[in-house]
């Protein structure tokens, strides 16, 4: 049986099923937003140092930037180091889709007792694909057996009873649990000595956008003081870099603001749609322009949204936009009314 691909490997094409253009007057693409809006919808790809919590570097940048809200994706123990996506303000909306992005980790694991390399080698193979797993004793979620998707167990090299080894999985996945599930099989047991994640779904400690808690204190200084934005886009990504993994659905401008209303996205809107959409998957709906406006779940996959003349393709879980972004229209065009409606609360 052939591995899972990765997220992060996953190839995606843009299906055109309709012309349009977008109004310059109104929203701007991710990269061109103003300085505040840049930063109420813009994501840290920040490298986690060992010692504190997950919680204590996402206080420390909250109040460099003197921010009110702010999260993070995907909880990171005192002693592991690397990527931790930090999201701010308005932004804290796509950590959702990071949960569907895929985790990579390097690990050393440390045997208790003697084992050749050969053995180890296929011991680490056979945990790819899907595997069970029992969250461990210090974990926040409850303890029931549950299935989570090993994409690759790489060997590295061997030193000893030292075993490094690259694993990439699905969010969710213990690091700790699996070194012991390891160590077990080959049955001299073993433990997790040291870990550090090196992906969290499209953000990885090879972007050029990685950088520490000291980067943006610096930077953040700069922009404090000269107002170049540049400085802020030393450390701040828009938060469209979080939903990378994630088919997209691109919608026409007289469409938008419905969608900032809870209307669901509805067959006339769609201008273009991404391969790979699934029935009840969530996708991540774009303007023309590449700005952000909702998650939500589809109602038909790729080549049926494609076909559909009428009828809801996708329910918002999620809206990213501020209304009146866009113009509303919804209530005056009456050739799409039905279709554009917004949800009753």
């Amino acid at each position: 049986m052939p591995k899972t691909r990765p997220p992060w490997e996953t190839k995606r094409e843009l299906h055109v099923k309709n012309e349009d253009t977008t109004d310059p007057k109104y929203g701007s693409t991710p990269q061109q937003r103003p300085p505040e809006q840049y930063i109420r919808y813009g994501v840290i790809n920040l490298d986690k140092t060992a010692g504190p919590t997950s919680h204590e570097v996402a206080a420390w940048t909250k109040k460099i930037l003197k921010l009110q809200n702010i999260g993070h994706g995907g909880t990171l123990d005192p002693k592991v180091t690397g990527v931790l996506p930090i999201t701010l303000e308005d932004a804290t909306k796509v950590v959702q889709a990071l949960l569907y992005s895929g985790k990579e980790y390097i690990c050393v694991m440390k045997l208790h007792g003697d084992v050749q390399e050969s053995r180890v080698r296929k011991v680490l193979s056979e945990f790819e694909d899907e595997i069970y797993q029992r969250p461990p004793l210090r974990s926040s979620v409850k303890r029931q057996i549950r299935t989570r998707r090993i994409y690759y167990n790489e060997f590295i090299e061997m030193e000893g009873r030292n075993v490094l080894f690259r694993v990439g999985c699905e969010g969710g996945t213990y690091i700790r649990k699996l070194c012991y599930d390891i160590g077990e099989i080959l049955g001299v047991g073993g433990h997790m000595q040291e870990l550090r994640r090196s992906r969290s779904g499209p953000f990885s400690e090879e972007n050029e956008g990685f950088v520490t808690l000291h980067d943006v204190a610096y930077w953040f200084g700069e922009w404090q003081e000269n107002k170049d934005p540049q400085a802020l886009h030393r450390i701040i990504q828009p938060m469209e870099t979080a939903l990378e993994l994630i088919p997209k659905i691109v919608v026409r401008d007289s469409a938008v603001d419905a969608l900032c209303h809870g209307a669901n996205l509805t067959a006339p809107g769609v201008l273009s749609v991404e391969s790979g959409v699934a029935k009840d998957s969530i996708v991540a709906v774009l303007t023309l322009k590449g700005e952000a406006v909702a998650l939500a779940k589809a109602a038909m996959n790729t080549f049926e949204i494609l076909s559909a003349k009428r009828g809801t393709v996708a329910t918002l879980e999620r809206v990213l936009m501020d209304r009146g972004t866009y113009p509303k229209t919804w209530k005056t065009d009456s050739a799409n009314k039905h279709d554009r409606q917004p949800k009753k609360n």
